[in-house]
């Protein structure tokens, strides 16, 4: 059974996604609720859940930075957010921090059920018998690119992680890997990777007490050489510029 973490400031709405969802149903149990997003890195922290289902608008600390904050600490925990804000640039930046979904507030009656269903359905190992079962499952590209997105988010600072450790983990073969996540997302994973990589530096650069080869080291670089010269390529100027443009 997952467990589940419930982070949103509207308490009505909050205690509504509590009481109201069918967890039992989706094999959940929620184990803690939280207000706003420091609140939520406390309980999570603490609490360890499986799935996280959190607005992303709120007060002190949104959904996002939330998810950035657990991101940049390994932690992998499957994202569900929830907003009344349409604009592309929210769901965009979910799915940059390996969102299983993201719903529009007031969301129908069952909708995240289904929803986290599918993120059950994704985690379960792959059946290993039968090739008929076989293909079917290798016919569900989603999950996948799902679970390459998590993976990414969650270990972006290893600087060994690569497209053949990544299929390695997803258990399936770096062709097929490869060739999935470029049709569904229009990124090589290795771009998608670097372009991870540069978003999480350009946060940390904006503190001035983060040194350059920190921040390096920090998004997964070896080499502070290269690190600039990528960083350069990708933002059109060297991390020291970018952090003193941000003081």
């Amino acid at each position: 059974m997952l467990k589940v973490v419930v982070v949103e400031d509207e308490e009505l709405v909050r205690k509504g996604i509590v009481l109201a969802v069918d967890w039992a149903s989706v094999g959940c149990a929620v184990v803690a609720e939280a207000s706003n997003g420091a609140e939520g890195l406390e309980v999570i922290r603490r609490c360890k859940p499986d799935l996280v289902v959190s607005d992303i608008k709120m007060p002190r600390m949104d959904g996002l930075e939330m998810a950035r904050t657990l991101r940049s600490e390994g932690n992998g925990v499957f994202l569900i957010f929830l907003t009344a804000y349409s604009d592309f640039a929210y769901a965009q930046s979910a799915v940059k921090l390996g969102a299983a979904d993201y719903l529009l507030k007031p969301f129908h009656d069952g909708e995240l059920e289904e929803v986290v269903a599918r993120i059950q359905k994704n985690r379960r190992p792959a059946p290993t018998v039968g090739a008929q079962v076989l293909s079917e499952d290798l016919r569900d590209k989603s999950k996948y690119v799902m679970e390459a997105l998590a993976y990414i988010a969650g270990h972006y600072n290893d600087p060994d992680i690569s497209v053949s450790s990544v299929a390695r983990n997803l258990d399936i073969s770096e062709s097929h890997l490869s060739h999935v996540f470029k049709k569904e997302t229009s990124h090589t994973l290795t771009g998608y990777l670097t372009n991870y990589r540069m978003h999480r530096a350009m946060e940390l650069l904006k503190d001035c007490r983060n040194k350059v080869y920190e921040v390096a080291a920090q998004v997964g670089y070896r080499d502070i050489t290269y690190f600039s010269s990528t960083f350069k390529r990708a933002v059109g100027m060297s991390p020291s510029e970018y952090q003193k443009q941000c003081q």
